[in-house]
């Protein structure tokens, strides 16, 4: 493991670390520019960019076609570009074939998989073919008919024990990192300070080793009918954009615009 996802791993127990979601040129660059740790390619943009009710739609050429923009947009960020539904479920194989392909193909400094025992056997393959992997427990979006719906995991203490045993196989495994998605906090904050890697939260409380969010929620881009609790929405451009385009149509057929300023002459 070298370069940004190392970099990356030994941060761990120093400031917390500020990941964030993008799917595209312009959401990239605004997270580079903002100097953000991290930015992760999320199989979420099933859901905020492609207009699906969960990410199981998304396919290896989404992430591909999604990760190429992003990285254009932020050549100089750690990117960790998440493999889709049943890319690395069905073999050892097929999961280091597209591991490869984000990579190659997508510009991927590292992967991310959902899943604990399952799929060790995965990063294992994957990160002795040099490729960094991160790790991803808890509420994974990728099995909700499975988990019966978005509901907070780890609530009991079988629960919680096997979410403590699973993070600890995929640190073994050799993930440089951990998100802990919808967790109780206690839970989360025994798991952060029981692994060596860094634990990312995603609605699992202030004692993880950092945080991300979706970007199209924190900047209130997303059309979602509710946002989750964890979110905290730090503007509404859905209405930024909303009352200038009804600004645009209403100054076109008033004939304000084009102006004289926005016409050409001979």
């Amino acid at each position: 493991m070298e370069g940004l996802a190392m970099s990356f791993r030994s941060r761990k127990g120093g400031p917390p670390l500020v990941m964030v979601t993008a799917y595209d040129y312009p959401t990239a660059r605004a997270a580079e520019e903002a100097g953000v740790d991290a930015i992760l390619v999320g199989d979420s943009l099933g859901n905020v960019v492609l207009g699906y009710s969960s990410t199981l739609p998304v396919t290896m050429d989404d992430m591909v076609h999604h990760s190429r923009a992003a990285r254009r947009g932020a050549p100089h960020t750690l990117m960790v570009v998440d493999l889709p539904f049943l890319s690395y479920q069905v073999s050892v194989e097929e999961a280091l074939r597209n591991a490869g392909r984000l990579m190659q193909q997508g510009g991927a400094d590292a992967v991310k998989l959902e899943g604990g025992k399952p799929v060790a056997d995965r990063v294992k393959a994957i990160v002795e073919a040099g490729i960094p992997v991160m790790g991803h427990l808890g509420l994974t979006p990728q099995a909700i008919h499975q988990l019966g719906g978005y509901r907070v995991q780890g609530r009991t203490p079988e629960a919680a024990r096997q979410l403590e045993d699973d993070a600890k196989l995929l640190e073994e495994s050799g993930c440089f990192a951990l998100v802990l998605e919808c967790v109780p906090e206690e839970l989360a904050t025994n798991i952060a300070r029981s692994l060596s890697i860094p634990v990312i939260g995603i609605g699992a409380g202030a004692g993880c080793d950092g945080q991300v969010l979706v970007i199209h929620d924190l900047l209130g881009w997303s059309y979602a009918k509710k946002l989750p609790r964890f979110v905290k929405q730090y503007a509404n451009l859905a209405e930024v954009a909303r009352n200038a385009l009804c600004e645009y149509a209403d100054d076109v057929r008033s004939g304000r615009f084009p102006a004289a300023e926005h016409m050409y002459r001979i």
